[in-house]
């Protein structure tokens, strides 16, 4: 399995972050991609990546939560750290309008031009939606069918909206704990997605799946979302490790690594 979306660098894992690792690899986890917030947790991740140099890959990004009246100079980090070295992705990026709409005009530019960056480096890009699907392809329109590839990471959305990701192209869905929720409106999607256009995450510490529920999430416990899938597909548990692997293979290049 590959985690595709996990805060492992977080200090909610201080205490005990190589046991962590250590339970993910013993359940399974082959990769697993951090994505960044903004400078702030900059140096955490690429320390924890280097301390697991080939299976903790640091993906460069402006979370939306992060953009504020400095954006730009957030932005202008972001940039310097592409030019600088080579990162796996660019996120963890997008649009969120459940907690704070004071910045939805900077989230909307600071996420177009991270976009860009995406196809002039040629990498993947790793979106978060949260209240703001609407917006989300509507900024991402002019981007169609210019090979920007990539996950709409903690997929919470309808039926119609996975089809019109699907059908925009190059995008996968991230399907994390909330597939195991009792209240999860997940299961018809799931129901009516080929496992072609799913990738598995944690979203570590957050998002935690039943029967963990309430307590910190980690890579390890990723195993209980991949069940869930099975089981709502009517599909074994291998198959869909195979193949949410392979698809996050391709995604991030890591095949060849």
């Amino acid at each position: 399995m590959i985690d595709t979306h996990a805060h492992l660098y977080a200090e909610e894992f201080d205490s005990d972050r190589d046991a962590v690792i250590e339970r993910a690899k013993a359940a399974g986890v082959t990769n697993i991609i951090l994505p960044n917030i903004d400078s702030s947790s900059l140096d955490a991740m690429l320390k924890l990546e280097e301390s697991y140099s080939g299976y903790c890959h640091a993906a460069i990004g402006l979370h939306p939560t992060s953009v504020k009246a400095d954006y730009q100079r957030e932005l202008d980090s972001v940039e310097s750290e592409l030019k600088r070295r080579t990162y796996i992705a660019i996120g963890e990026i997008g649009i969120d309008l459940y907690w704070d709409q004071t910045y939805v005009k900077e989230q909307i530019m600071a996420f177009q031009q991270q976009l860009k960056w995406a196809l002039e480096y040629n990498k993947p890009v790793i979106i978060h939606v949260r209240n703001s699907f609407s917006e989300t392809m509507l900024a991402m329109e002019p981007f169609k069918n210019s090979g920007l590839r990539g996950i709409f990471h903690s997929f919470g959305g309808t039926t119609e909206e996975a089809a019109r990701i699907i059908e925009f192209g190059g995008f996968l869905l991230g399907i994390n704990g909330i597939v195991t929720f009792k209240n999860s409106t997940l299961g018809e999607v799931i129901q009516q997605t080929d496992l072609e256009y799913i990738v598995l995450e944690t979203d570590a510490p957050y998002l935690t799946p039943v029967p963990h529920r309430g307590k910190r999430n980690e890579s390890a416990y990723m195993s209980y979302t991949a069940r869930q899938i099975a089981s709502l597909q009517s599909t074994s548990y291998e198959a869909v490790v195979k193949q949410t692997t392979k698809n996050a293979l391709n995604l991030f290049n890591l095949g060849s690594k």
